[in-house]
């Protein structure tokens, strides 16, 4: 609607726009956009000094207005003070409308406007002519406040941009751009800072907000020696941080990509309304001229059918629909990305919403991808004796199963001649300790020794250790499940997920434990990315064709599994870049709960966006029916155009507000608690 209607039908756009030229200042970048069909070029938001002054003329013209009626004066007189008002409260409107006609753009809402009340004028109608312009402002007025609000809250996201780096050189701090800090420099941040860069810390302890990227409100310990990410903020101990990744590779530097282009990547539904502006538009003002020359033709009375014609050209602009759908989607991804979902573009949501089958890889997506000592059996020694003996063993192995051994024995393991360490590939180690032939691994190296063992019950990677051809028993070793794993199952169901499968290159014991215990419909364990790849090929042969195909996974190796599924998911927390740049969805936490959040929020969006385009379509249908036989004024008119409008955009903002994962706490709780026991 006339600069708002502008501003509306490409807020997304425009959000990127302010983002991308680092313009905070609240002020839009304008430039020319014909999305709407309608001739919209962007325009800025009303400010609270805008608003203040439409008020303003608003009791100017009601002053003037009630002159025009309720004064004894003559009726030149009573014409010129209804003349006056309609200038107070419309002359923006009738300039903004002259230079879009001579841009060639004549078909926008404040062409239309501006016809209806001259028109009203012309035929002796003032009160409504300048009525039709007073509602106008002040709908414009609500609307623009509903449309910033959204933007702000997206705007709230570009927050996390960093201003500055403290950077150490040679031993002076320099106060820098993030983006002239190189890799292995070292940075400083104070508390109340927002981390600059990704990085290793270095020296201090601290806790970091890290809400703003991933969503979660619990604050993190960091301590030497763990990560940094950039756009959190460091709480209350100064961090000296090492530098790791440039600002274009940072965490921030990536999330503010993906929220500026977003908006780029239409949906179906935005795609569609675009096309059905720019053909509808033109039809109605076709009718609206046939309505207002043809009836007058034929009855003489050119005033009734020229009125007619003006309500109907008023009611026509398809504004409500150019607005309302962008920015359903834009708040969809704002409010998604509020959560730690990042949506790369509104056909992405759109395809969320439609999700029928959700397979999911194991390492890193369901578990931690962190091997740990579950279960510890001796045989015929103490429990340490059989950790040290295996720890000695293990410590020259470079593999996850023998770091495990290594974080649980917790001492420094005994020191081995490492001209007596033989890693035997497939089977294991054989070392000498304190005199004596050590073996650690699997089955086979116990078999092929003559070893009499006890075969492990457990699931997960069993390693037996003997000593002097005598067992002394057993670890078993595995990948912990995430403790919301189970919860992202049952949550996917819930939100219409009909078939949810594991894909895993892991062995057939262990991915297949995994499944039972959470519930799975099918696992597909040793598969290598071909047969992955392979695999979603064939689910989506199998799939209705309305419906889509989600994939999650975390390494460089589902990289283009996540680029062939229909919607596919990074677990951006702990997943590799190449994993993050191939997926449609990045999920900033390690929480694969997050995965049925994202199927949530693209389907409540969806339903925002089929209640605007039903609702607008339907009340301009009625009331357009109506003008043309007459029984509608222009009333009516602007409520059909500026009110529903109005009502289209804060149904709109609904999409921002995520939805709530589950109305029974307890039943969550009782899940997790199943899942972890």
């Amino acid at each position: 609607m006339s600069k708002h209607c502008r501003d509306g039908c490409c807020a997304s756009c425009e959000a990127g726009h302010e983002h991308a030229h680092h313009d905070h200042s609240g002020n839009g970048h304008s430039h020319e956009h014909d999305g709407c069909g309608c001739g919209c070029s962007h325009g800025h938001d009303h400010s609270a000094g805008e608003m203040k002054t439409t008020l303003i003329r608003a009791g100017i013209i009601l002053l003037l207005g009630a002159g025009g009626m309720l004064l004894p004066v003559p009726e030149l007189v009573s014409f010129f003070l209804y003349l006056a008002a309609l200038l107070v409260i419309g002359y923006d409107i009738v300039i903004d409308a002259v230079k879009n006609l001579f841009q060639g753009h004549m078909l926008d809402e404040n062409f239309l406007m501006s016809l209806a009340a001259i028109g009203a004028f012309c035929v002796g109608e003032y009160l409504e002519g300048v009525a039709v312009m007073l509602l106008f402002q002040v709908g414009e007025m609500f609307q623009s406040y509903a449309i910033g609000k959204s933007r702000k809250s997206i705007s709230s996201l570009m927050e996390i941009r960093p201003d500055f780096a403290r950077v150490k050189r040679q031993g002076v701090l320099q106060t820098v751009p993030p983006e002239e800090v190189a890799l292995q420099e070292t940075i400083v941040v104070q508390p109340g800072e927002r981390i600059p860069l990704d990085g290793v810390v270095r020296e201090g302890s601290s806790m970091a907000d890290l809400s703003a990227l991933t969503g979660e409100s619990v604050p993190q310990r960091l301590r030497p020696g763990e990560n940094a990410m950039s756009g959190s903020i460091n709480l209350d101990g100064v961090l000296e941080i090492e530098v790791s990744k440039e600002y274009g590779d940072s965490t921030v530097a990536r999330i503010l990509n993906l929220v500026e282009n977003a908006s780029q990547k239409k949906a179906r539904s935005e795609q569609f309304i675009t096309r059905f502006a720019r053909v509808y538009t033109p039809i109605v003002v076709a009718l609206a001229v046939l309505l207002a020359v043809v009836p007058s033709l034929i009855t003489g009375v050119w005033s009734v059918w020229v009125y007619r014609a003006l309500s109907f050209l008023v009611i026509s602009c398809p504004c409500a629909l150019v607005i309302s759908v962008p920015l359903s989607f834009f708040g969809g991804i704002g409010g998604a990305s509020r959560r730690g979902i990042l949506v790369k573009g509104s056909n992405n949501l759109e395809a969320l919403s439609r999700v029928e089958t959700v397979a999911l890889d194991k390492t890193g997506t369901l578990t931690h991808g962190v091997f740990r000592v579950n279960h510890i059996k001796p045989e015929t020694v103490s429990e340490e004796e059989l950790l040290r003996v295996c720890a000695a063993a293990e410590q020259f192995s470079n593999h996850p199963i023998s770091r495990s051994v290594l974080e649980a024995y917790r001492h420094q393991p005994e020191k081995i001649d490492s001209a007596d360490y033989e890693e035997i590939a497939g089977r294991g180690i054989r070392t000498q300790l304190d005199g004596k032939t050590v073996l650690v691994g699997n089955a086979k190296l116990m078999k092929e020794n003559g070893v009499v063992y006890r075969e492990a019950k457990e699931m997960g990677t069993v390693v037996y250790v003997a000593r002097e051809q005598k067992f002394l028993g057993y670890l078993v070793i595995s990948d912990e499940l995430k403790a919301d794993a189970a919860l992202a199952v049952s949550r996917l169901r819930a939100a219409g997920a009909e078939r949810i499968i594991m894909l895993t290159g892991d062995a057939d014991a262990p991915g297949q434990a995994v499944a039972r215990k959470l519930g799975l419909d099918e696992a597909y364990t040793q598969l290598l990315p071909d047969d992955k790849l392979n695999r979603i090929e064939q689910l989506q042969k199998e799939k209705n064709p309305c419906k889509t195909v989600l994939f999650a996974g975390d390494g460089i190796n589902d990289a283009p599994v996540l680029m062939a599924a229909d919607v596919g998911a990074a677990m951006g927390g702990l997943g590799s870049d190449a994993a993050i740049e191939a997926a449609d969805v990045v999920i900033m936490t390690d929480e694969p709960s997050k995965l049925a959040e994202a199927v949530m929020i693209s389907r409540r969006t969806l339903r925002i966006v089929k209640q605007n385009i039903a609702f607008a379509l339907g009340v301009k249908a009625l009331v357009l029916i109506l003008a043309a036989f007459g029984v509608s004024t222009m009333w009516e008119a602007v409520f059909a155009d500026v009110g529903v409008c109005l009502l289209a955009v804060l149904n709109a903002t609904r999409a921002l507000r995520a939805p709530k994962q589950s109305d029974d706490v307890k039943q969550d709780a009782k899940i997790v608690e199943d899942c972890a026991g």
